[in-house]
């Protein structure tokens, strides 16, 4: 974690966290940083934010500054920057979103020229320049200045890629998007329609101001309703970049991110499209997840929370399938990122080639209740290197044995520990989290819960 950019951008409050001379700054460097030796080709997108339009206006000013081209894809999605960048020879590309957050805030993800996640090293160099530790970079003069382009053929070519991956029509099925009011508004009606489905469509009607209010998927309750209520075979919510797919039922459930990552894993193996046998998740992975694929015969990996390990997992072990419960799934055969879309079309390919509805598909994993405290201690490390505290939380381990798991993590940016136990019960996961919490007590460490 650097000072401005996190696990996913440089992220926060629109015009006081992340200002616009930021992001001319960010375009500054990048625009030096990538044309010191060749004339630079930079890719942005943004979502529906209505400060999305001034974080492009100033990254196309730094880069063209700088002496090299900015290339504007308009609104669209965070894989759809990701697919662009690495398959038009860009040298990196740039997506304005701040993701499931509400509209105030805004953020800048920046990519390689791969579509992956910037390396840290190269965003650490753009948070020394943004606070003048580094030279001034020279301002391109003349005929070398750099040229804004409009590139919104990009956006269209990403939408035949998406359409492209399915390998059934989608005819006769009917499928509800929530959109979120955010980049996926028009490319997920367009991908949909063109494999066949009869598509409706939900928060579609941006207004900059609207993007994941009360909608897409961080709010499932108007999609579970229309579903049921409309008789509609599956609906599919996206956030605000549309990085994110979480799934909704026949019935009106919703299926989260383990859930798809079960089914699709199921489905891959059967057909010989997980080459490596494994799926990669995080430590927040509902326990029933890994009983599931226990069960099936799929072995799974762990990282810490955040989408960019898991995708350094399976890039580093040559895995296909990984992704997180709040929907980032990434199907790396396609995609250097979540890709909600993506993640749709897959299990709408699992419904068809199955003929079995969502309901019956997912039945099969038994999702663990789970229940998550936020506890502020006076020193993270000390707390969790304390010998009473370990002891507790090795008790409650055992007391669970295979039925259960309890886990103990520091937030990485406030004094404050995530404890975490699923079991067979709710009341059994209160029970073994408030063990630890009152073991944090007796050891003088608890502040508060929060």
């Amino acid at each position: 974690m650097g000072r401005y950019f996190g696990t996913d951008g440089f992220r926060g409050k629109s015009g006081s966290v992340l200002t616009a001379e930021h992001a001319f700054k960010i375009g500054r460097y990048l625009g030096w940083y990538y044309g010191r030796e060749h004339h630079a080709k930079i890719v942005i997108g943004k979502d529906t934010r209505r400060s999305s339009y001034m974080y492009e206006n100033a990254l196309a000013a730094g880069i063209t500054a700088s002496g090299s081209d900015a290339y504007l894809l308009h609104v669209t999605t965070t894989p759809c920057v990701s697919y662009i960048t690495r398959t038009d020879d860009f040298d990196c590309g740039i997506m304005i979103s701040a993701s499931h957050n509400p509209f105030m805030d805004n953020g800048i993800k920046l990519m390689n020229s791969e579509g992956e996640k910037m390396p840290d090293d190269v965003q650490d160099r753009i948070e020394d320049y943004i606070d003048g530790k580094l030279a001034e970079v020279p301002f391109a003069t003349g005929e070398n200045i750099g040229c804004t382009v409009d590139y919104y053929t990009g956006r269209n070519r990403y939408i035949g890629y998406l359409t492209s991956i399915a390998t059934k029509s989608f005819e006769n099925r009917k499928v509800a998007l929530d959109c979120a009011n955010g980049s996926s508004w028009m490319i997920g009606r367009a991908v949909f329609d063109a494999l066949g489905a009869k598509t409706f469509v939900m928060n579609a009607e941006p207004n900059g101001v609207n993007v994941n209010l009360n909608c897409g998927s961080t709010h499932m309750e108007g999609l579970c309703e229309y579903v049921k209520a409309n008789k509609v075979d599956v609906g599919f919510a996206f956030d605000g970049d549309a990085d994110r797919c979480l799934c909704v039922d026949e019935n009106g459930n919703m299926i989260n991110g383990d859930q798809i990552m079960y089914i699709c894993a199921k489905y891959l193996k059967k057909h010989g499209l997980l080459p490596s046998n494994t799926v990669v998740t995080t430590i927040m992975s509902n326990f029933g997840l890994y009983k599931a694929l226990d069960r099936i015969g799929i072995d799974y990996e762990k990282t810490k929370v955040g989408d960019r390990y898991v995708y350094e997992n399976m890039k580093a072990n040559d895995h296909v399938l990984g992704g997180e419960s709040s929907g980032h799934v990434i199907f790396r055969k396609y995609a250097r990122t979540g890709d909600g879309i993506l993640t749709a079309i897959m299990v709408m390919m699992v419904m068809i080639d199955t003929q079995l509805p969502l309901s019956v598909l997912v039945s099969e994993m038994e999702m663990y209740p789970q229940v998550l405290k936020n506890i502020e201690v006076d020193d993270k490390e000390g707390t969790m290197q304390d010998p009473a505290v370990t002891l507790q939380i090795d008790a409650c381990t055992a007391s669970l044995g295979t039925n259960g798991r309890v886990l103990v993590r520091p937030s990485g940016t406030e004094p404050v520990l995530r404890v975490m136990a699923e079991a067979s019960t709710k009341e059994e996961c209160e029970k073994q989290v408030d063990l630890i919490i009152e073991a944090t007590r007796r050891s003088g460490h608890l502040q508060k819960i929060r």
